[in-house]
């Protein structure tokens, strides 16, 4: 249960961190490029939601692979923790992006 509780916290933290890096250093290169940056921001944590998932849970299509081996062999433990990380990747990711909104909420009308 530890093991299982300290994998799904990193997937959370690690997407979380993608998804608030990533729109972070976006902002930055948008000041350098003239362009507005908090509208940058909201545009790229939208858009780094769906690959931090995947960077968090392995990404690749492993996990993927073992829900469907596990399922098929009749062991459902290891697919739904699997389905779990992926979940808790999943709230990493969101969280961070509605974090970005709240931050930049009244710089772009």
């Amino acid at each position: 249960m530890n093991e299982f509780l300290s994998k799904a916290g990193l997937d959370f933290f690690v997407a979380f961190g993608i998804v608030l890096g990533g729109s972070m250093i976006a902002g930055v290169g948008a000041v350098f490029m003239l362009m507005p940056p908090a509208t940058v921001i909201l545009d790229t944590a939208v858009r780094l939601k769906i690959w931090a998932i995947v960077a968090a849970i392995g990404g690749s299509i492993d996990p993927v692979r073992v829900i469907e081996s596990n399922i098929s062999a009749g062991l459902i433990s290891p697919a739904i923790q699997q389905v779990c990380f992926i979940i808790f990747a999943f709230l990493g990711a969101h969280t961070a992006t509605e974090l970005v909104k709240l931050i930049c909420k009244g710089a772009v009308t």
